[in-house]
């Protein structure tokens, strides 16, 4: 895997999904992020079995590839970076290299393969509520909120 793009490029899609990652899993890959890189695409996909969020930007490919890197060293990564900087992403055996002006930065990485991905829901359902009976919910899950607020005050 290879690529270029800008840091905002990276840091964007990286923290829409960070929120999902957790410091201390019971699996080590949980703490990964996967990056899938395609046709002038990257994918940054975080899961913790039971949510998974995905977002994408468009990046310049020299490689396409997928790998797993841990995700809260990556965001520390791109934001200890100044704006608007070149940066490039390859893999070196077990490791991504990042290179942005002149740092260097060396992440370890877990293969694609073991990061759990979560089957595709591809079901259409609609439910049709009655407008009143909407009312009548949202009139009892604001009258206790109105009697505490006025014993507050």
């Amino acid at each position: 895997m290879k690529l270029t793009a800008e840091r905002e490029k990276l840091l964007t899609p990286l923290q829409a999904v960070i929120g999902v990652v957790e410091r201390r899993q019971t699996m080590p890959v949980l703490a990964n992020v996967l990056l899938g890189v395609r046709q002038g695409q990257l994918s940054i996909t975080a899961t913790d079995l039971e949510v998974e969020l995905v977002a994408a930007t468009a990046v310049q490919v020299q490689d396409a590839g997928d790998i797993t890197v841990p995700g809260r060293k990556f965001l520390d990564i791109l934001r200890a970076l100044p704006e608007k900087l070149a940066m490039s992403l390859s893999t070196e055996g077990e490791k991504m290299v990042i290179k942005a002006g002149r740092s260097r930065f060396s992440l370890s990485t877990l293969p694609a393969a073991d990061f759990p991905v979560i089957d595709d829901i591809n079901s259409q359902q609609t439910v049709q509520i009655p407008r009143m009976n909407c009312r009548v919910c949202w009139r009892k899950r604001i009258s206790p909120w109105r009697n505490k607020m006025s014993a507050i005050t």
